[in-house]
């Protein structure tokens, strides 16, 4: 399972590890009757108070907020936190049981632009497998959102290197991203982009 040279991966979330859903929940808020969603909701990379969100510049109460301000009328914080966690679907099993696997090899960390609502929906119903809970998979876990930053920006890469003290040379990055892997690869990290629902294990064959 050992890859020659590295010592340390880098995973993303979304996309990698849980399966994503974006039609079903530009539906859901639409259903809401929240407007212009769908240009403002990227598979990638956020847009308007969504990616204000992800970087941790606005709290949930004030996403939730922005929400009811651009739909007109009431909506509760269920419907809202509903509507936005159908865009999460689930991790498949097969790949949390590779994370367990990897652990015993390397050093795996994640690293998500993600969240507060979503990262604890995923908390409570993606990661509970087998008594597991979402500390066990990780050695370190990086959320842009308390980080303050994001994939692509440098700083984000950077600061989860001078954090652990891994060498770029010695780390694997696995983001479904181009752009954020191009950032990786700018400072000396291997890097590997899955396609949608891939089973990446083939790389530790």
């Amino acid at each position: 399972m050992r890859r020659k040279g590295i010592k340390n991966l880098i995973i993303d979330f979304g996309g990698v590890l849980i399966d994503l859903d974006r039609p079903r929940c530009v539906q859901n808020f639409k259903g809401l009757g929240l407007p212009d969603v769908e240009a403002a909701l990227d598979l990638y990379h956020q847009q308007d108070f969504f990616q204000k969100y992800e970087k941790g510049l606005i709290t949930s109460a004030e996403f939730r907020e922005e929400i009811r301000g651009r739909i007109g009328r009431p909506v509760t914080d269920a419907q809202i936190d509903d509507a936005w966690n159908s865009f999460l679907v689930g991790i498949p099993t097969f790949k949390l049981d590779l994370l367990l696997e990897l652990r015993k090899e390397y050093v795996v960390y994640l690293l998500s632009n993600t969240n507060e609502i979503h990262w604890q929906w995923s908390c409570r119903h993606a990661f509970p497998y087998k008594g597991f809970r979402v500390e066990d998979y990780f050695e370190h876990i990086y959320l842009s959102y308390e980080m303050k930053m994001a994939k692509p920006d440098a700083g984000i890469f950077q600061k989860v290197m001078d954090d652990t003290g891994i060498l770029p040379q010695e780390t694997l990055f696995i983001d479904d991203s181009e752009a954020n892997c191009r950032t990786a690869e700018a400072l000396g990290i291997s890097t590997y982009s899955p396609k949608a629902h891939e089973d990446w294990g083939h790389l530790f064959g």
